[in-house]
């Protein structure tokens, strides 16, 4: 096996770092990339993780069914605290406000797109970190159009009721690693994917990011997660149709 490292492979490994220390919560990834660094995590350093099918079985990492998760097992979960959502965004801004509803004014907008959903739920009563494959401007934006998933700011302005349980760990895109560890929890660069300079982060974000003096790569896969990933995990490679080179 090779052990040249792919960029998806790099935001497999960035994602599952989400679930890092987190204990017995529910994870509940959205795309190929966030599922296998879900999967990962639970594998290797995070066995208290619990997996679902997205539906209403809790699973181990291959599929095998652990247990049951009816409905209202599951909202309990969500308003308590006990899951770890990482979401997509359409758009996110530098306070972590997310947008995947519409794209232009709400009144008239360009484009209807999924509609705000289960977000501001989420983001107010569990842990909520976002998965981008594609960074650009279009996606890091100095205001989002529609705030679905709820920032810090917006969080802070309504006061202690939303600031109770919000958090965003981490924000993962096919550049790098951010997340908001600053006095006014505006978005700061964590880490950039090998490859990758903090030039052209910089270049494709429609705003200005905290940036640190030093900024570390994303940590390289060991032999054992790279062979559960390309072995185990995601041996079809759906992670590259996602991150591409």
């Amino acid at each position: 096996m090779t052990r040249e490292v792919t960029r998806a492979e790099y935001c497999v490994i960035a994602c599952a770092e989400a679930w890092r220390d987190n204990g017995e919560v529910l994870a509940s990834p959205m795309g190929a990339v966030p599922s296998v660094g879900a999967r990962l995590a639970r594998l290797t350093f995070a066995p208290d993780l619990l997996l679902t099918d997205g539906e209403a079985m809790l699973v181990g990492p291959d599929g095998t069914v652990e247990g049951w998760l009816p409905y209202r097992q599951h909202l309990t979960m969500v308003t308590g605290g006990r899951r770890h959502v990482m979401m997509g965004a359409s758009q996110i801004d530098q306070f972590g406000n997310q947008n995947i509803s519409c794209i232009g004014g709400w009144e008239r907008p360009a484009r209807q797109l999924l509609g705000v959903r289960g977000a501001p739920v989420n983001t107010l009563n569990n842990p909520v970190s976002y998965w981008v494959p594609r960074h650009s401007t279009r996606v890091f934006v100095e205001k989002v159009d529609m705030i679905c998933g709820v920032g810090y700011d917006s969080a802070a302005a309504a006061g202690p009721t939303a600031t109770r349980f919000h958090r965003i760990p981490r924000v993962v895109s096919n550049l790098g690693v951010f997340d908001f560890a600053t006095p006014d929890r505006s978005m700061r660069l964590a880490s950039v994917h090998p490859g990758v300079t903090v030039e052209e982060v910089r270049e494709v974000t429609g705003f200005e990011l905290t940036v640190p003096e030093e900024v570390p790569y994303t940590r390289e896969p060991t032999g054992e997660e790279l062979e559960l990933i390309r072995e185990v995990l995601d041996p079809q490679g759906l992670r590259n149709r996602e991150v591409k080179g």
